[in-house]
């Protein structure tokens, strides 16, 4: 490659493309309504659960040299498709999983045998190979079809161990380790989605109180890394938005699009498919 000058090479402003989303969240909030509401959206189901929904949809998913065949078809023939959804990633690793596994000839992903590849929970080092082939899929998708890219998944409350404080609890994406990293550093934003619950303490009697939740109605979008979740977001949304049903997906898209217009980008808006 031949470099003359940096005016050649060097470039200003901000490129916009279309979003790479993980949203997860609890039990029945509506993940996958949320994907419904996208901007023309096909799911890719791995799991049944889109018999209610009037959306487009793949027939569901039963091993990773089919979930390739069908972004290869979304990348070659002509649609009119603006956003993928892939309902749900926790369910698409055991996939993962056995796509792995065959490559490489090994008959489980942990490897319980010394001389297996995958000894000492190595497998899930592999499994990131095939991940990152996904990945590179669907950023094709994104980058040269102009389609927005979403993934909906479970959420699990795990250990987190900090370097600064005690360990704690919260919640994260039902992932192994190695994928929730990999799939959270891709996406430019990685949401969590819960009922708002407040607590409230009630007098027993004998000096003694109960603490008891109440709420559990309202829903909350939350976008910026808390103590209780994981999440980010390369938009510079707010920490929490309200997570509506049948309204989520064009709240959040508003926000993106209003923060974009708000940092010098007048045509920040177009580029995002009129999706509000």
């Amino acid at each position: 490659m031949n470099l003359e000058t940096l005016k050649t090479v060097v470039t200003t402003g901000r490129t916009i493309e279309p979003p790479r989303i993980l949203l997860y969240a609890v039990e029945g909030i509506g993940k996958s309504t949320f994907g419904a509401n996208a901007y023309n959206p096909i799911f890719i189901q791995t799991e049944d659960g889109l018999n209610e929904l009037p959306v487009s949809k793949f027939p569901q998913v039963e091993s990773f040299e089919t979930l390739m065949d069908y972004l290869r078809l979304l990348m070659t023939e002509t649609h009119e498709y603006k956003t993928l959804v892939i309902d749900t990633i926790d369910w698409l690793e055991p996939i993962v999983w056995a796509y792995t596994c065959a490559v490489h000839g090994e008959p489980n992903i942990e490897g319980q045998e010394k001389k297996s590849k995958f000894g000492y929970a190595k497998g899930y080092h592999f499994a990131v190979d095939t991940w990152e082939k996904l990945i590179t899929a669907l950023d094709d998708l994104r980058l040269k079809k102009g389609m927005a890219i979403l993934l909906i998944g479970h959420s699990e409350i795990k250990r987190f161990d900090s370097p600064e404080t005690e360990s704690y609890d919260r919640y994260q994406p039902k992932l192994q380790r190695l994928a929730t990293a990999l799939l959270c550093e891709w996406c430019d934003a990685v949401l969590f989605a819960n009922y708002v619950v407040r607590t409230e303490e009630t007098d027993v009697g004998f000096k003694k109180t109960v603490v008891r939740g109440k709420g559990g109605i309202d829903r909350s979008l939350y976008t910026q890394e808390r103590p209780a979740f994981r999440a980010k977001n390369r938009y510079s949304l707010p920490p929490e938005l309200p997570f509506v049903k049948g309204q989520a997906w064009n709240i959040l898209m508003t926000e993106i699009k209003n923060n974009r217009v708000e940092q010098e980008e007048p045509n920040a808006g177009a580029k995002l498919h009129s999706q509000s």
